[in-house]
């Protein structure tokens, strides 16, 4: 098996070429490479030779607690002791206090090394946030600190059987009584509920405080231990048996009158937990970003060694001198470069601040496109290795069972075209996405993405003259996706002289914009085709 390397190259090319980070004025490029160097070693040499273990061994629940596979806590303490845990919190708490742009690089090192052991760790920043933006200063001065040593992981604890994306169904409720809020209920896939890593666990939870549906709901901090050092009423129930990530507990929580603390006013904590969710859909796209590097890795090595057939001179072959192998890797490379465009450019934007209204257009956009592409990446590396990409041997199977949730946590990719199509396709937002390809256009002088912008408008339009067009939300998230994908790339090419491999982006790039075209006009066909037949109906 290859052992897995951190793409560092690919990473900051894609984030200069296209995300334009050096537009952010605190950009610091040396100190970017810098940190980003220091954690791909640690992740290379720690984090990742665990990947296969903690896939084999898995979890294990005894007595109420969870057990964690072997090494998984000694590679954990360590992390935590080079401070890696608190690398974008403030340094008023003990953190590096570093960008959500560094962090982002470095989590995307983390998934393609140890997508199980990332899960745990990387609600960290997210809850830290959640806290400096909702939470008291006393909630602040108990938990921001102990996030940033590691002494405590965070938890997102929204699920319950029978309300899963409809969160008006949640019956886990909060009653207020003398010693202060009191939680009963159920929880589900909770990823994290149980483990052996830190000292102790910060639950938040998403609770009724009243009948009004979505209104009817706040935030909670519950943490998995009281003042007086006793536990809290919280026990795990069970753990989920998954297809992948078995290292990571996917947990079933009871809460028995646990103790908990409201974060926010009564009512509001929808608003901020989604702060925090739309942080952790582009968090799901760079996971699936790096499983497909990482199945790209591992194909493009065994193809450029397997010899298999002849050339006309009778010659053997290596593997990728096959036409459709050939196809394959490059499929697999535009990909994973095109998917890690767009999650970059989300990440800039978002610390740029600049355009809110796009950011939120973008972010369902980029997380449908990243998990699919790493879905896609993993089957096609398969593929290419035949017979031996179905043996554990070379953990292509282990890629394509780990990152497959990718499309559905987090909001599942119906879900995320939902969202596109019933909520941001007639706001600011859509038009900001318009005016961003067109620049894309005119810089790279590309017709192809000019004419299939057309055809966006055109559908884009039609879509806003009917009043229920959910029937076609997945093809216009698709024709979206694609859109974005192609003016991209258009730009990636304009740069790829100073890429780290250029004939590999040139022959990706220019599949991408051949193919890419005809399957935009193509999805606008159907698109009309669909809802013709649905207003029939």
């Amino acid at each position: 098996m290859k052992a897995f390397q951190a793409p560092l190259d690919d990473m900051f090319f894609c984030l200069k070429a296209v995300a334009d980070v050096d537009q952010l004025p605190d950009w610091d490029q040396d100190l970017a490479v810098e940190v980003a160097c220091a954690y791909a070693r640690f992740a290379e040499q720690e984090l990742a030779p665990l990947n296969s273990v903690g896939d084999r061994e898995g979890c294990r629940l005894e007595d109420g607690q969870v057990i964690m596979p072997a090494g998984f806590r000694t590679a954990y303490l360590r992390y935590c002791q080079d401070g890696w845990q608190g690398m974008s919190l403030p340094e008023a708490f003990g953190g590096m206090e570093l960008c959500s742009v560094i962090q982002a690089l470095c989590f995307e090192v983390f998934s393609g090394a140890n997508h199980s052991l990332e899960m745990l760790l990387a609600l960290t920043p997210g809850a830290a946030r959640l806290l400096l933006k909702y939470g008291t200063t006393k909630q602040q001065r108990a938990w921001i600190a102990p996030l940033a040593s590691g002494e405590i992981l965070a938890t997102m604890c929204l699920t319950e059987p029978g309300a899963g994306s409809d969160l008006s169904r949640i019956r886990c409720k909060a009653v207020q009584a003398e010693a202060g809020w009191l939680l009963e209920g159920e929880k589900i896939f909770i990823s994290g509920g149980g483990q052996d890593l830190s000292e102790g666990i910060l639950h938040l939870v998403l609770a009724r405080t009243g009948d009004d549906g979505l209104r009817g709901l706040s935030l909670f901090g519950c943490q998995s231990w009281l003042t007086d050092g006793s536990p809290n009423r919280i026990s795990v129930e069970r753990l989920e048996e998954k297809m992948g990530l078995h290292a990571s507990p996917t947990c079933q929580l009871h809460f028995d009158g646990a103790q908990a603390e409201l974060i926010g006013e009564v009512g509001q904590g929808l608003q901020a937990m989604f702060s925090m969710m739309n942080h952790a859909r582009i968090d799901v796209a760079l996971q699936g970003v790096a499983h497909a590097a990482r199945a790209h890795d591992i194909a493009s090595s065994y193809a450029a060694e397997r010899q298999q057939g002849r050339d006309d001179c009778g010659s053997l072959i290596r593997i990728d001198q096959h036409a459709d192998v050939q196809l394959m890797l490059d499929e697999m490379a535009a990909l994973t470069m095109g998917a890690r465009a767009m999650a970059y450019k989300v990440l800039v934007l978002t610390e740029s601040g600049a355009q809110p209204s796009l950011v939120n257009f973008l972010t369902p956009v980029v997380k449908v496109f990243g998990s699919e592409a790493g879905i896609r990446a993993a089957f096609l590396g398969q593929q290419v290795l035949g017979g031996y990409g179905y043996l554990t041997e070379y953990q292509l199977d282990q890629i394509y069972r780990d990152v497959r949730i990718t499309a559905i946590y987090e909001g599942t990719n119906g879900i995320q075209a939902k969202t596109l199509i019933g909520r941001e396709l007639g706001r600011e937002g859509a038009t900001q996405f318009e005016e961003l390809i067109a620049q894309l256009a005119e810089e790279t002088k590309d017709n192809a993405v000019a004419t299939s912008l057309e055809q966006w408008r055109q559908a884009k339009a039609l879509l806003l003259s009917k009043e229920s067009p959910l029937v076609v939300a997945t093809d216009m998230m698709e024709m979206t996706s694609k859109l974005l994908y192609m003016a991209l790339w258009s730009k990636l090419l304009q740069q790829v002289e100073h890429s780290p491999n250029p004939e590999r982006y040139s022959r990706a790039g220019q599949s991408v914009l051949r193919r890419e075209l005809i399957a935009v006009e193509s999805i606008g066909k159907k698109l009309v085709r669909e809802l013709a037949v649905y207003t029939e109906c």
